[in-house]
């Protein structure tokens, strides 16, 4: 008899489950709770994880867990009750977990003789006076920044006698009290102005200070006049920063989320007094059900009843829980907010707002899906591939070229799925300067790239991709086999967007909506772009650089003198030394270097020419000049094919 698999078992202590509501928990090899969950029927919600078509969160439970325990309750209000408490306690994997991330900023006054003010996430009981909490951390931070410039306080962290003050108070940005520059009365005169800016909120406060401004001024006191004006900007910054009009003056949170997989991300608008205050991004992971999801955060994000809103609204997906928050609410946070199910027909506010943070959270859920890597395509391609390891660093190679002119290399890299610019290059060909052989450039910068690594010990990429068959595959796998380097290499064939692997001439075929395929292809299109963008600078570069610059001791003054009196290159080096001399006012000896090195730059390049003519196969005067002839005109189709965006790399 064989032992039975985990699966088996879980799936046994699922069918033996009571039919009473209750709550479960998952737990790892390790006994560790990895999940705790809520139902009305334990037996029922416990089978539905093993029946129908799963989901990734129930396959990434299952594929976790070791055994699955339960606990009974009267009902599923107290069950609800129980699952909180046993989430706090064991802080499962994948239930959502807030304690790091809800803590909004106050600003802190110190008590003391001197008081400093200053931003925190932390209170305190010293006799301190705080305001706040701020949602909005950049119009904290700005307002902050407008009060020292408005108020010279004190910047220093903790006050010392001093015999010379610091570098604010020679800004007027600090009155110096460590070195007795101001009486304690004088300082603390501003410490009122700025805590009277900050005891009422809203219009009532602008208006309590536009009048205290104007009488400062009609009492001539124009310097405090002068500082209740400006900070009276200060404090409609602090008000109104990031802050959208709301639809009436009643306060109100609308909460929202996206998922994907176990990922998902919450976020909260938060009106207050009619305006939106803040947008607060939770990014989370549970293995929920989306009509648990909202009922689980919101027993995480509301743990002062202080912070509840008389109105909360949620999305659809929780009405099912909608009862039991509200009965939770009351009895559990003494709150009397009335929870608010927002439906597409309900009134248009309501939806847009609710839209908004959904939107957002989407938007978040892009964010973490990319910062985490392309996973899927890279298992993938581990497994398709038969490589060992996951292919999390991923090199591209392609070749560019026009005739055989200016070719080129690009190297591209990839991590987790992404481009990652910063590790991107280019080769500039030396070997194959003038030749059509993609296979020879193809080695050279292959071995340029590892070499350089070998020398410099530095990593080496987890698979290295070519664009092309087998052919070039097997010529960059010897390359690195003279390296001594083990690097899995794959090609990508345009045609049939085939894969070919070193030595099997048989390609690997992946389904065209294939995550590995997708990915592979990002990598060759990224390698393309790159060199065929370095490719067409280079043709650019020659076409409006003229080729008097390439001769030795010719600047740009000269070679366009040059360029004015013999037009090419083939005139200059057929001309006298005399004619060089005149043209330029310069001595027999200057001339005749000149002549020399403009006749050894046109040998060079007919010698380049000739290799040219010698890789298109041709020989002979007429089939030379035949060939001349095509390779001007591929140069000209070439060149608008690179208008249309479309060049021809071979």
């Amino acid at each position: 008899m064989t032992d039975k698999t985990s699966h088996e078992i879980l799936h046994e202590t699922a069918l033996k489950a009571p039919l009473s509501s209750g709550v479960y928990l998952w737990k790892n090899a390790q006994d560790t709770v990895i999940y705790v969950g809520k139902a009305k029927n334990l037996k029922n919600r416990l089978c539905s994880y093993f029946s129908g078509q799963q989901t990734i969160k129930t396959r990434l439970l299952i594929s976790h867990a070791k055994s699955i325990e339960y606990i009974t309750t009267t009902n599923e209000y107290e069950a609800l009750l129980l699952e909180n408490n046993l989430i706090k306690k064991y802080s499962p994997r994948y239930n959502i977990d807030l304690k790091d991330g809800k803590s909004y900023p106050v600003l802190r006054i110190t008590n003391e003789d001197f008081p400093k003010i200053f931003k925190t996430r932390y209170i305190v009981q010293d006799g301190s006076t705080y305001f706040g909490p701020f949602p909005d951390v950049t119009a904290l931070d700005t307002f902050i920044e407008s009060i020292f410039k408005l108020y010279p306080v004190r910047h220093c962290k903790t006050l010392r006698n001093r015999d010379t003050p610091c570098l604010y108070y020679h800004m007027k940005q600090c009155k110096a009290p460590c070195c007795k520059k101001i009486s304690k009365q004088s300082y603390n005169e501003y410490i009122g102005e700025i805590k009277s800016l900050l005891k009422e909120k809203g219009e009532e406060n602008i208006s309590r200070l536009t009048a205290e401004m104007k009488a400062a001024a009609a009492a001539l006191d124009f310097e405090k006049a002068a500082r209740m004006r400006d900070a009276i900007k200060a404090l409609m910054i602090l008000q109104n920063q990031n802050v959208v009009e709301s639809f009436d003056s009643d306060d109100r949170d609308y909460i929202a989320y996206y998922s994907e997989g176990e990922l998902v991300s919450f976020t909260v608008l938060k009106i207050r007094s009619g305006k939106l205050l803040g947008r607060e991004n939770y990014h989370v992971e549970s293995l929920n059900d989306d009509i648990d999801l909202v009922g689980e955060f919101m027993a995480c994000y509301y743990e002062d009843p202080v912070q509840i809103p008389p109105y909360i609204y949620i999305p659809p997906t929780a009405a099912e829980q909608s009862g039991l928050i509200s009965k939770w609410l009351k009895e559990e946070m003494k709150s009397e907010s009335k929870i608010i199910i927002v439906e597409s027909h309900d009134a248009p506010r309501d939806v847009a707002a609710l839209q908004m943070a959904k939107q957002n959270a989407k938007e978040d859920i892009i964010r973490r899906m990319r910062a985490r890597g392309d996973m899927p395509a890279m298992q993938e391609l581990k497994e398709k591939l038969g490589l060992e390891n996951l292919p999390v660093r991923i090199e591209g190679f392609d070749i560019a070229h026009i005739g055989g002119k200016f070719p080129v290399a690009s190297l591209i890299s990839f991590y987790n799925g992404n481009p990652d610019k910063k590790n991107y290059k280019y080769f500039r060909l030396k070997t194959t300067d003038g030749l059509i052989d993609d296979f020879a450039s193809m080695k050279e910068a292959v071995s340029r790239r590892y070499t350089r690594l070998l020398n410099d010990n530095e990593e080496l990429p987890d698979l290295l991709l070519i664009d092309g068959g087998i052919g070039q595959v097997n010529a960059v796998e010897e390359i690195l086999l003279s390296l001594g380097l083990d690097i899995p290499i794959a090609g990508l064939a345009k045609r049939d967007e085939e894969i070919y692997r070193p030595g099997n001439s048989t390609p690997i075929r992946l389904p065209k909506r294939s995550d590995g395929l997708r990915l592979l292809q990002r990598v060759r299109d990224e390698t393309h772009r790159v060199a065929t963008s370095r490719n067409q600078r280079l043709r650019t570069k020659e076409n409006t650089q003229t080729i008097f610059l390439e001769i030795p001791d010719i600047g740009e003054k000269r070679a366009l003198v040059l360029q004015r009196e013999f037009i090419t290159l083939e005139n200059l080096a057929k001309s006298e030394e005399s004619a060089i001399a005149q043209c330029l006012h310069v001595n027999a000896d200057v001339a005749a270097g000149i002549l020399m090195n403009a006749k050894q730059l046109l040998e060079r390049r007919n010698e380049k020419k000739d290799l040219q003519r010698k890789s298109l196969g041709v020989s002979g005067t007429t089939k030379e000049k035949a060939a001349e002839a095509q390779y001007i005109s591929d140069l000209a189709a070439a060149a608008l094919q690179a208008a249309d965006n479309t060049p021809d790399y071979k």
